[in-house]
């Protein structure tokens, strides 16, 4: 038998990513078995959120094994948006990968300090420090949908824009409903502060969103 000069493709470094992903998920669940059963139901059951957001808020091993892997899934799925729309060859995969996970690793941490400065400002740190344990949280959850979009994109429907959108509107669905949960809770804070609260949304969470869509329709 005559040796095959096995050329390594654009699928090996997207299955290192999810199979790096899909690490960080076994661990959370190992580790944290009791937790991770509470947080897969979390959008029907907002168990999870009454549990854990009074205990060790924003800081602990959980969180952090999911922040993980919400940047690798995030990361991946955005990636898949704008390759369908790059041209062929235009950058590297995965230097565009890369770029993409630098990105979003500097943005979610800057706006992730941009909302506990304001509680400072407000003087209503415990208030906002309750609200950001909840974006996480769901956020976080988001990643689940984004690992699985990631795989049906990767190995099953590759390029598929129907799957894509798919995902997009779980996506959308999943933080809706955490922010439903959230301007239920804290109704009374939201409308003390509204004006402060419509500048947050167009600011960090609906401009992000339109210059994604830009992007993807250039």
């Amino acid at each position: 038998m005559e040796p095959v000069l096995r050329q390594i493709g654009q699928t090996d470094w997207i299955t290192v990513i999810i199979f790096a992903s899909a690490v960080f998920l076994v661990l959370a669940k190992a580790l944290f078995y009791s937790r991770f059963l509470n947080f897969v139901i979390l959008p029907f059951n907002s168990k999870y959120v009454f549990l854990y957001n009074k205990k060790d808020k924003l800081v602990n091993g959980f969180n952090l094994l999911f922040g993980i892997f919400l940047l690798l899934n995030f990361s991946l799925f955005l990636y898949y948006g704008v390759d369908f729309y790059l041209p062929e060859g235009m950058i590297s995969s995965l230097l565009l990968y890369s770029v993409i996970l630098i990105f979003l690793v500097l943005f979610l941490f800057g706006k992730l300090l941009t909302q506990l400065g304001s509680g400072t400002i407000f003087n209503s740190r415990a208030v906002i420090s309750e609200i950001v344990f909840k974006k996480i949280t769901y956020l976080n959850y988001s990643g689940l949908v984004m690992f699985l979009m990631n795989l049906l994109l990767t190995y099953v429907f590759a390029g598929s824009k129907e799957i894509y959108l798919l995902g997009s509107i779980l996506v959308v669905i999943v933080l809706i409903i955490g922010w439903a949960t959230i301007i239920k809770t804290h109704l009374k804070f939201v409308t003390s502060y509204f004006f402060y609260f419509i500048l947050y949304l167009c600011a960090l969470e609906i401009a992000p969103l339109i210059i994604i869509l830009n992007t993807l329709n250039v």
